[in-house]
């Protein structure tokens, strides 16, 4: 697990960074291990230079049993008994036409808990794009309505990927709604507009990353199984000159225990809601994952002797919405961008979640 864990982190920074070139003025938001665990589950599949590809990009190291790991990882996020709800769904769909191997199919489920669900693209390309969309509503209890939109689904289409991520939370120290008040948030040096900003005074591990000249702030959910890290520049630096700094190696370094101490802070952290969605072909391509989506190069012989069979499409959506009693979060591959000074923490600016 320590291996997947390194490559999912060094994963979600390559992926981070991408994505925050791609949208200067835009919020970043995506989950790094629902994409990681939705294309190893297309890596089952793949062979020679496809399969290396994509090894390259989700930093696996092939000589370990990552689909195990991927199985232990998935199996603890879906427990039953938590004081949270996080739930994932993948699922493949396939050209109906198409013969795809059982061993790969029961692989899927094994590791993955995962079907490959066959639809007429060729026939009822249209039909099938809303079924999708039915699944992936029903899956994430009707927070993501139209994932694939008119026209994204035609009769060319093989091998459509589909992830969902369901999380309801509620914060361990509770926002209390009396003390929400309107405030201003600043989109950037230039620009602010007034948000509806929520506020505690509690205890929180807090550090101070004089390498960034920025905070960390763990702001734990029910149970301090999971928590949300917040990374807040100080005023007169710019959240992209401490994006340039970010790795997985760093992000661990700046949030292990003995940095983060425990200080009576007062936090202001906005009502917020974020929803964002992706192109996740061009993104992969970028980083190194090309043979995967080109009918004349792909190499998924482990998944079907079919010829000419690709990645035909990968989107990605992403909704969040925090409050004062809970959090609730649907996501279709994720991370975010928000913001935080000793004894008072205002997120009053652009900052990395």
């Amino acid at each position: 697990m320590d291996a997947l864990s390194e490559a999912n982190g060094t994963f979600a920074f390559h992926l981070l960074k991408m994505l925050c070139q791609d949208s200067p003025s835009r919020n970043v938001f995506y989950s790094p291990v629902s994409i990681s665990s939705a294309l190893a589950m297309v890596f089952l599949g793949a062979k020679g230079n496809t399969a290396a590809q994509m090894a390259q990009v989700l930093s696996l190291n092939t000589e370990k049993d990552i689909h195990q790991s991927f199985q232990l990882l998935l199996t603890e996020v879906n427990k039953p008994g938590t004081q949270y709800l996080l739930r994932t769904a993948n699922r493949l769909f396939g050209e109906k036409t198409c013969e795809f191997l059982s061993t790969f199919k029961e692989s899927c489920l094994q590791f993955y808990h995962a079907e490959l669900e066959q639809l007429s693209f060729a026939k009822a390309a249209e039909q099938s794009r809303k079924h999708i969309n039915t699944w992936v509503s029903k899956k994430t209890e009707g927070k993501i309505q139209d994932l694939l939109p008119d026209s994204s689904i035609d009769a060319q289409t093989r091998l459509v990927l589909v992830n969902a991520i369901y999380f309801k939370g509620r914060w361990n120290e509770q926002f209390n709604k009396m003390y929400t008040s309107e405030m201003p948030f600043k989109i950037n040096q230039k620009e602010q507009r007034p948000v509806q900003m929520m506020f505690q005074e509690a205890t929180f591990k807090l550090a101070y990353i004089e390498e960034v000249q920025a905070q960390v702030l763990e702001v734990p959910y029910v149970g301090e199984e999971l928590s949300m890290l917040i990374l807040l520049p100080d005023d007169n630096v710019d959240l992209s000159s401490v994006e340039k700094h970010l790795t997985y190696e760093k992000f661990r370094a700046w949030t292990k225990p003995d940095c983060m101490k425990s200080t009576e802070v007062e936090v202001f952290l906005p009502r917020f809601k974020l929803e964002e969605d992706y192109d996740m072909e061009s993104v992969l391509q970028r980083l190194g994952m090309v043979d995967a989506f080109q009918g004349d190069k792909a190499d998924f012989s482990a998944m079907s002797a079919e010829r000419d069979l690709c990645l035909s499409k990968f989107v990605h959506k992403s909704v969040v919405e925090a409050q004062c009693s809970q959090q609730h979060s649907v996501l279709r591959q994720v991370f975010c961008s928000l913001r935080v000074s000793v004894s008072r923490v205002l997120l009053s600016c652009t900052t990395a979640l």
